[in-house]
Parts: C-alpha cells; sequence; structure tokens
C-alpha cells in the first residue's frame, strides 16, 4: 500500500473532500476498502471530544515538541472521518505539541467511518 500526504490551505477552508483508490475509481464505485489515508490536516480541523476527559504529561508534550522542531512529526495521529468532519482519539500529547509550536496542520492516518462507528468510539 502506497501512502501520501496532501497538504490543505491553512485560510479559506470551508469544505473539501479527499479520495484515494487503487484503481482510480472515484467514491461510491468499485471497491472500498475503507483503508486508512494520510493526510495533513489543519489543527482546527480535527475535533477531540475526549480532550477534556485526559490530562497530557507535559514532561512528554515538551519531549515531542524539541523532537517534532528537530525531525518533524514521525508517526501520525489516527483519525476518523465522518460525513466530512474528522474526530482526533489518539494522538493527545502530539496534538498538544503542535499546538505549543504553533504549527498549522497535523499529519493524520485518517479513515472513513459512520455515525455508528463514532458512537463506539466515544462509549
Amino acid at each position: 500500500m502506497a501512502n501520501f500526504v496532501l497538504q490543505l490551505p491553512t485560510s479559506n477552508l470551508r469544505n473539501f473532500s479527499v479520495y484515494a483508490s487503487s484503481n482510480g475509481a472515484p467514491p461510491g464505485t468499485g471497491s472500498q476498502s475503507g483503508g486508512p489515508v494520510i493526510l495533513e490536516l489543519p489543527l482546527d480541523k480535527v475535533r477531540r471530544p475526549l480532550m477534556r476527559t485526559r490530562a497530557n504529561d507535559p514532561n512528554k508534550v515538551q519531549e515531542l515538541m524539541d523532537s517534532i522542531r528537530e525531525i518533524g512529526l514521525q508517526v501520525p495521529i489516527d483519525v476518523l472521518e465522518v460525513e466530512g468532519v474528522y474526530y482526533g482519539f489518539s494522538g493527545c500529547h502530539r496534538y498538544e505539541a503542535h499546538q505549543r509550536l504553533g504549527l498549522p496542520t497535523i499529519r493524520c492516518k485518517v479513515r472513513r467511518g459512520t455515525k455508528e462507528t463514532l458512537r463506539h468510539h466515544l462509549r
């Protein structure tokens, strides 16, 4: 499986959609394996529904900030896309490190889900 990075503008971003296919077929046609794609998303487009329930380790965030400054983000955060909205459920320390560094985007491993999938993650 090939990975790619898509960088999106950080301003005037209202609505967008992205799809990837090994056979070039648009969404809704052919096989849809639902496999993840790597995207560079604006931080403010990733909702963090569990953010209030967890506290990040400040030392870990600082270590990640130092690492990201030096070599960039090595492991994308996992994001679930439901009806064009992006939800992050992991990568809390990496996300906060990007925020504190003032970076406009973060690399995400995005997989598509349904509202039912989203409800399952919120339990």
